[in-house]
């Protein structure tokens, strides 16, 4: 395939690419705010170069810094291939290495606009999980997967190609590390200078290893987190006219609404990005879909009197939805629902992982932006509300978990009422769906009698 080879011979150099500018027909990552000096927009700058030859800097210096003031980061969207990126048959690859035809493959997958979260900035799910940092890199390392033998490996940093180097045939074909930044030794406003810098990225879980493969890939963890979450707190394997509150219907989120359904509960699940909501709806993850909290709560009752299950998404803020729940239950009495949880990704709490009530999406995008300080202040007031919110809901009988998605750490952070009254300063009111449902009291190991192995389980 003629598309596939031009991706696989380098950087286009002679000539350059049309600059084409970011796509309006897909979503865009939130503008970042890294605040760098004038010295280090210069080594931004610099890092960005080193992979053009300096004939070509005076055109694309300008453009690189334009970027970089604009974007808070150099994406380089010049050289984001002009034709559609996808999973492509495995045999159409231009390669010596049916292995590395692999990789190359799943790297088109993570890049689908059908399948990432923000395509041109090369980001699969999470927000901020990139595949590279800048299409440059995605160029170089199709370009040497194209090459490699199964004698040679890979080695990345951070979506930067280190090169091919000599391996056996049973060695791994690449190896990879991304991020490299220790949180406890570290700041956020670092990590973003050091993003900013191009020296380094998150790769999230499977972003930046190439092997993302959607909700599907976590649909059963979270099925079982749910019927474990109902055996554990409300006592029973049976679901129907149950219902469980969460939010998030992004790439690892989004698995979310078929648990519910599969383990035959009602899942209500707040989104405020549409994006996401309406790609989860059309791919048939999510049943239905409303805008309306009355709708939502008219349809909680239905659909939880007539124990039919059911994925409903709520098109706005997760917030909005716990102090509806809780008004309802101040009026009348009538506990709605019985498990929560949630999936904001706030391990990029200032950055678009969580969107702060009562702000809409895109002015808590435009104010992330233009003053980072008034949003982090809203995002902190936010959680307040959210944890007041479900602290009465559990109070009154509902069963929450915090899903290792920094939820609680980052409520902590903000001053939310979430430790444990006899617990010490690391422990919080509500479990770990690791450590507390999911966890070693949920396994059993079964080991064969072997002589001199005396066990006591």
């Amino acid at each position: 395939m003629a598309s596939l080879k031009e991706i696989c011979s380098g950087l286009p150099l002679q000539p350059l690419p049309p600059n084409r500018g970011r796509d309006p027909g897909v979503p865009h990552a939130p503008i970042r705010t890294p605040n760098l000096t004038a010295e280090e927009e210069r080594l931004a700058l610099r890092n960005a170069l080193r992979y053009f030859p300096p004939s070509h800097h005076a055109t694309l210096a300008p453009e690189f810094a334009q970027e970089l003031r604009q974007y808070g980061h150099i994406y380089m969207y010049r050289f984001c291939p002009s034709f559609p990126l996808r999973a492509y048959p495995i045999d159409q690859y231009p390669c010596r290495s049916r292995q590395a035809a692999a990789i190359m493959l799943m790297i088109m997958n993570n890049l689908d606009p059908a399948v990432a979260q923000f395509p041109q900035e090369l980001v699969t799910y999470g927000g901020n999980g990139q595949v590279f940092s800048n299409w440059a890199q995605f160029r170089l390392v199709m370009h040497y997967l194209s090459q490699m033998t199964e004698q040679q490996t890979l080695v990345m940093y951070s979506g930067h190609p280190m090169g091919l180097f000599p391996s056996l045939p049973s060695s791994p074909r690449a190896i990879i590390t991304n991020g490299m930044v220790i949180p406890n030794y570290s700041s956020r406003d670092q990590y973003e200078k050091m993003f900013a810098l191009g020296v380094s990225m998150y790769g999230q879980m499977t972003a930046g290893s190439y092997c993302y493969i959607g909700p599907q890939g976590i649909v059963h963890g979270t099925l079982l987190t749910v019927l474990n979450a109902g055996r554990r707190y409300l006592g029973t394997d049976d679901l129907r006219g149950r219902v469980f509150v969460t939010s998030g219907l992004g790439g690892m989120s989004g698995a979310q609404a078929k648990a519910a359904v599969i383990a035959g509960c009602v899942g209500v699940i707040a989104e405020v990005d549409e994006a996401p909501l309406r790609k989860r709806h059309k791919q048939g993850w999510l049943m239905e879909v409303t805008s309306s909290l009355d709708q939502c709560i008219k349809r909680i009752r239905e659909v939880r009197s007539s124990k039919t299950p059911l994925s409903l998404g709520y098109h706005g803020n997760v917030v909005d939805l716990w102090e509806r729940l809780l008004l309802e239950f101040e009026r009348t009495g009538e506990l709605l629902v019985d498990l929560g949880s949630d999936q904001t990704s706030l391990h990029n709490p200032f950055n678009g992982g969580y969107y702060p009530v009562p702000l809409g999406f895109q002015q808590a995008n435009q104010l992330m932006s233009t003053d980072p300080a008034r949003f982090r202040s809203a995002v902190k007031e936010s959680l307040r509300r959210h944890i007041r919110a479900i602290n009465k809901l559990a109070d009154a009988g509902m069963f929450f978990w915090d899903y290792g998605n920094a939820f609680l750490l980052e409520a902590k952070r903000a001053g939310a009422e979430v430790e444990k009254g006899d617990g010490g300063a690391t422990e919080f009111r509500y479990p770990s769906y690791v450590q507390h449902i999911m966890g070693s009291d949920h396994f059993f190991l079964i080991i064969p009698h072997s002589p001199g192995l005396n066990c006591s389980h």
